[in-house]
């Protein structure tokens, strides 16, 4: 990292940076370029931030595709999350100094270049200490997992949740934050090669079940439960068949929330468990549930909190800024399943 007394005397104007940027919607692999952008200008309440990680979320190529619900100004430069290194400060910033590691407001797109100049007000200061992966990624997954666990049903310990797309950083999150509220968690995962590693794996964060979907194929699914109670709350990123199989473990008056559709299927539950069971279902988006900036921020703290004790962690793929091309394949799956891609610059 940068020295706290690292700075550019009497400079009023970025470093060049190297940017991945598209100027019109489309297939993101054809519209997106990695190109170097010149320097811009610092007003007095700017910051220009050196960047160090930054991920790619699949909110962050929809966008880039032109089928997210907001967009990007045009040209605009790619990524909605990350992590950096403050380099530069206006005459008239207040909160922030050279050296400080900050956090930006995602979903603004523009985190996918070295260096960012933009207002006080979007940086979020953070623990020096914080390893800048977990930074770069923290705002919107371990966020969401966070904030579903909290905000639909009222959970105590002892009870339980279920979830699909267990593997995701939502639901590993999820996993290890229902553990740590006394909360037992029933996870769902895809029938692929070695899926018994993967449920060690989860079992190891400290999943108390985890079945394949093809295990589920039965007709009483609550024996599968054993002493576990029936879950209260679902929580859905993949639809069709998936999201059938979490509404069947819920219990009477039970919610399931969807965040994610990951196979592209729709939602669908029989009428018997609207009747019978009065099944609630629920949509999540972030961006409508982070209107509190100070609360957010307060989230994010105590999220990366447990990161650095230790008590906070999900698997992830580093990759160069240069390989950005090759990140973004993975990404986009053309190589199989694959972790989270985070571009270290």
């Amino acid at each position: 990292m940068l020295s706290k007394q690292s700075h550019f005397p009497a400079a009023t104007m970025s470093p060049p940076s190297m940017a991945a940027v598209f100027d019109k919607h489309g297939p993101i692999d054809t519209v997106i370029r990695l190109i170097e952008i010149p320097p811009v200008e610092i007003s007095e309440k700017d910051v220009c931030v050196k960047m160090l990680a930054a991920p790619i979320n699949p909110a962050d190529i929809n966008i880039i595709e032109g089928v997210y619900p907001t967009g990007a100004t045009l040209p605009a430069v790619g990524g909605g999350e990350g992590v950096g290194e403050i380099y530069f400060v206006g005459s008239a910033v207040k909160t922030l100094s050279p050296g400080d590691l900050v956090i930006r407001s995602p979903y603004i797109p523009g985190s996918w270049q070295t260096y960012m100049v933009e207002e006080e007000s979007l940086w979020h200061k953070i623990h020096e200490d914080t390893p800048v992966e977990f930074a770069a990624t923290v705002s919107v997954n371990p966020v969401s997992a966070l904030r579903m666990l909290n905000e639909f049903v009222t959970l105590k310990p002892g009870d339980s949740i279920v979830q699909n797309g267990a593997t995701s950083i939502v639901g590993q999150c999820v996993i290890q934050l229902a553990r740590l509220y006394g909360i037992h968690s029933i996870n769902i995962i895809r029938d692929n090669p070695g899926s018994d590693e993967v449920k060690e794996k989860l079992i190891e964060l400290g999943a108390d079940k985890v079945f394949t979907e093809s295990e589920l194929n039965v007709h009483q699914i609550k024996t599968l439960l054993g002493d576990t109670p029936q879950p209260i709350l679902g929580l859905n990123c993949v639809g069709g068949n998936s999201a059938t199989l979490v509404v069947k473990f819920l219990k009477q008056g039970g919610t399931m929330v969807t965040y994610g559709g990951m196979s592209k299927e729709p939602v669908t539950i029989s009428t018997s468990n609207f009747i019978f069971k009065d099944i609630t279902l629920k949509g999540f988006w972030l961006q409508e549930w982070k209107l509190d900036k100070t609360k957010y921020r307060d989230w994010i703290d105590s999220l990366l909190r447990l990161v650095r004790a230790g008590k906070l962690k999900y698997e992830f793929d580093a990759v160069h800024f240069e390989d950005f091309h090759t990140a973004l394949e993975k990404a986009m799956g053309k190589h199989g399943s694959q972790r989270k891609q985070i571009l270290i610059f």
